[in-house]
């Protein structure tokens, strides 16, 4: 999976989910006196999916992200399966500025998420799953869980061990060895870090970004929110990522350094999205851009939301160097339980379209193993794993009615 390909401009977030005034105060709370439990999390692509339960029902996939408000399940259809109750109903603007999406209220709701457990929590429902972001990561996400999990504890991911830690908050020391401070601030409930960048071709720039767990790119920069953000020479025109609006265009490059206290990441895959009906919202933040999993993953972080600060080092991957797509083919699953693969684009001039790669091309092996052997992020990291390196695939295509099977060699070329 490349650069944003799970980027959620949710506009849904900004909505404030209210509940009645009930004898517990919402939040996510230990189930046992504890200082610290341990929960672990599913990593895709450095993702961070928590199984929980809501009301008793069966286990759920939930990305745990930073970068959103509200609980939000992405599907009515589980909604009602597991019991929910609906308040009111709630027309949201899609990320496209255009398309009206519906979603419903539902108060007061209990999570399981093992040793931890979230009281009276709302949650937004939407009537259709439009990110269906099944087909992108491989495996089944049905909803998403971002402030509340955050607001009254300490929270640590790391990323080398999959595992969560939920600090009782008066049991953190200030700053546990190994550590060094950075300041947050908040604003609509979301965390932002002052930040420093380095780019190729413009000047330095400083400026504070939203830090968002949930979108899987390195470093993401709206250009209309300031005159110094430049294109570097090197980029190449792309979809950035899925919205509720359907996809997000734009360019992805490279910046020279950015810099988050005293840690500099090289040569940072930066996405630069084109201005839609809700840069305003993003410029009235006054924030530069977000900050994506791509480098979050190579940190170990404490996220400490009631002492607004967060406390970070050095992960296993810190000087993984970052890389993107080499091939040009956008692979999506059709879904879990079937296991099938298909090319949803093919990027123009890139070694999949020169060798004449088509959008709705089933894949059935790569290197001459079947897709049943391979998971998406297996795919994904394949393609961008090394110039030079030479993949076969074996694919499927309707030839005017005929289903025939082609094999086609890609040699992989970094394209930024």
């Amino acid at each position: 999976m490349t650069l944003t390909r799970l980027f959620i401009l949710f506009t849904a977030a900004n909505f404030f989910i209210s509940s009645p005034l009930w004898a517990q105060v919402p939040g996510f709370y230990f189930k046992e006196d504890q200082k610290r439990v341990n929960i672990p999390f599913l990593n895709y692509n450095n993702l961070i999916i928590v199984p929980l339960s809501i009301n008793g029902g069966p286990e759920l996939n939930f990305l745990l992200d930073t970068g959103v408000k509200s609980n939000i399940l992405f599907s009515k259809s589980i909604g009602d399966e597991i019991g929910l109750y609906y308040t009111r109903t709630l027309n949201l603007m899609g990320a496209d500025g255009q398309s009206v999406l519906t979603a419903l209220v539902s108060p007061n709701n209990y999570f399981d998420v093992g040793p931890v457990e979230g009281k009276v929590q709302a949650i937004l429902v939407l009537e259709e799953d439009f990110l269906e972001l099944e087909r992108v990561i491989g495996v089944p996400i049905h909803g998403i869980v971002g402030y509340e999990f955050f607001k009254y504890n300490p929270v640590k991911i790391n990323y080398d061990t999959d595992m969560i830690t939920f600090y009782r908050q008066d049991r953190l020391k200030w700053r546990p060895f190994g550590y060094r401070k950075i300041g947050l601030d908040f604003d609509n409930y979301k965390p932002y870090v002052k930040s420093t960048i380095d780019q190729i071709g413009g000047e330095v720039i400083h400026g504070k970004l939203l830090i968002d767990t949930g979108a899987n790119h390195g470093l993401m920069l709206n250009r209309e929110t300031s005159d110094e953000i430049v294109l570097p020479p090197e980029n190449i025109e792309t979809d950035l990522g899925r919205s509720l609006g359907g996809d997000l265009y734009g360019y992805a490059g490279r910046v020279k350094k950015y810099s988050l206290g005293n840690l500099n990441f090289r040569k940072v895959i930066t996405s630069y999205p084109d201005e839609t009906e809700f840069s305003s919202i993003i410029i009235e933040s006054g924030r530069l851009g977000s900050l994506g999993s791509d480098i979050l993953s190579r940190m170990t972080m404490i996220i400490d939301y009631p002492r607004e600060r967060m406390l970070y080092k050095k992960s296993g991957d810190f000087h993984k160097p970052f890389e993107y797509d080499m091939s040009g083919l956008k692979i999506r699953l059709t879904s879990a339980e079937e296991r099938r693969y298909y090319i949803s684009s093919v990027q123009e001039d890139s070694p999949a379209s020169r060798q004449n790669f088509k959008a709705g091309d089933e894949v059935l092996t790569i290197n001459l193993l079947p897709v049943e052997y391979w998971d998406l992020s297996e795919i994904n990291d394949l393609l961008r794993s090394e110039p030079g390196r030479k993949i076969l695939l074996t694919i499927r295509r309707n030839i005017n009615g005929i289903m025939v099977e082609l094999e086609k060699e890609i040699t992989l070329k970094k394209q930024i």
